[in-house]
């Protein structure tokens, strides 16, 4: 099993900044991937995949965030980060932590994003 844990939501103005972590604990050998999902305000069952990185470092980003946010790992630290700059309203979601490890996913609470003037 593993677990996650996210840290650094908050409330931030348009354009704002905030800054994601995801701390992985428990069987964390063999990590393939650790990602960043959201479901964006007012649609609790859409799950949209925000930025991922794998072990050998390949990222990807959704492209409403290309430009705008950066994902960092430290997988020896079993951590990631998500660096959300020009923040904008529709940013608004509750932001989840995402493990990979041998074809199982897991997943951390969540941590809620507020882009609100």
């Amino acid at each position: 099993q593993v677990q996650l844990e996210e840290s650094g939501g908050g409330v931030v103005q348009p354009g704002g900044s905030l800054k994601l972590s995801c701390v992985a604990s428990g069987q964390t050998a063999a990590i393939a991937a650790m990602s960043w999902y959201r479901h964006p305000a007012g649609k609790p069952r859409q799950l949209q995949l925000v930025a991922s990185i794998n072990s050998g470092g390949r990222i990807t980003y959704h492209d409403s965030v290309k430009g705008r946010f950066t994902i960092s790992s430290d997988f020896a630290a079993d951590t990631i980060w998500l660096q959300m700059d020009a923040l904008k309203p529709e940013d608004t979601a509750v932001y989840l932590c995402n493990a990979q490890r041998y074809l199982a996913d897991y997943w951390g609470k969540g941590t809620q994003v507020t882009v609100s003037s």
